[in-house]
């Protein structure tokens, strides 16, 4: 059963982000990213998790901290004296701002708090950091998109942070917490020249991060451990979950190279050569990471079943699980077939 403030703290969280991005002013920005704060905190809390409750505080205090700077480089921003109208004191100021949008965001190298929130929240509060709540940063972020240096540090920054990270975790929420920073890092480069492109990112990280979570969420699994034991009793459950995690990683013929593919394509056209290099290589680390955990969970049959002996009741929930991960999977191939009779 779902809770009434639940509903109502949903509501306004969309409500928030929607007030961010299409605000007309700073102020009006600000404050969207204040509701939206002030709306996911009680949501965080969970009676059967105690470190909901650290969680909740940590995410509070973060956020209320780049809420803080982004106020107080926008009040600097309006503030027309002789010291803030020079070139170099805007720009830093605006490089305030994006430090702190990309830190609401947990890009790295303002990642540290990001990973630690994730590991005391359930499943759900997890998906909707690593899809919703990253909406109105990066839009706000897209804005005021200058200082390519920056960006630039930043995106080769969050490829081997989410790589050396990801690599030596054992929980599954702190390695989709470095598999989003990654994927971030992908989505600040789409920013630099096509904003379309970004859109497309999104969706389809949306759409895998929702498969991989609702698979978790259904088997209750939260460690590597877990999830050897747990997806031995469903031979087609461990095989979506293979498949849409190697989608995660992006490598063809999934839908999660699609993104990737439409980014590298778009760099290369304009002349950004050594970027898109360097996003590949570095992103090799993370596809090692995506492929142990794989092969690790189709070689460990211990437990594994027959077809024929399998006592699996296939509620209606489970059969929409089952048919969104199939049209998932299978959607890139029908994508690049169609253009391709188009």
């Amino acid at each position: 059963m779902v809770k009434t403030y639940k509903l109502l703290f949903i509501s306004t969280i969309m409500m928030s982000t929607l007030i961010s991005i299409s605000a007309y002013s700073w102020l009006g920005m600000w404050l969207g990213l204040e509701i939206n704060l002030l709306s996911i905190i009680p949501l965080m809390h969970n009676h059967k998790n105690m470190m909901s409750a650290e969680s909740a505080i940590k995410y509070f205090v973060v956020q209320s901290i780049a809420s803080t700077i982004i106020l107080l480089s926008v009040i600097l921003l309006m503030n027309k004296t002789s010291i803030t109208t020079n070139v170099n004191m805007q720009s830093t100021f605006l490089m305030m701002m994006n430090s702190s949008l990309l830190t609401k965001m947990g890009m790295a190298p303002f990642h540290f708090w990001f990973p630690e929130v994730m590991e005391g929240l359930d499943w759900m509060n997890c998906l909707l950091i690593l899809t919703w709540q990253k909406i109105a940063p990066m839009v706000l972020l897209m804005y005021n998109m200058k200082f390519m240096t920056f960006m630039f540090t930043v995106i080769i920054a969050s490829m081997i942070i989410s790589g050396v990270m990801g690599v030596n975790q054992v929980s599954l929420r702190k390695i989709m917490a470095y598999s989003s920073i990654n994927h971030m890092g992908w989505m600040i480069s789409t920013m630099l020249i096509m904003e379309t492109i970004w859109m497309y990112y999104f969706v389809i990280y949306t759409v895998m991060s929702i498969n991989v979570v609702m698979i978790l969420k259904t088997f209750k699994i939260f460690y590597l451990n877990q999830l050897f034991q747990s997806m031995n009793s469903s031979m087609m459950t461990k095989m979506f979950f293979i498949l849409n995690f190697l989608s995660l990683s992006g490598i063809p013929p999934f839908l999660g190279f699609l993104p990737k593919w439409l980014t590298v394509q778009a760099l290369v056209q304009n002349s950004m050569i050594l970027l898109p290099t360097l996003m590949i290589i570095l992103t090799l680390i993370t596809i090692f990471m995506y492929m142990r955990i794989t092969l690790s969970s189709l070689l460990m049959n211990i437990n594994e079943t027959n077809w024929n002996q399998m006592n699996i009741k296939f509620s209606l929930n489970k059969f929409y699980l089952a048919l969104m991960n199939f049209f998932t999977i299978t959607s890139l191939l029908v994508v690049t077939l169609t253009f391709n009779i188009l």
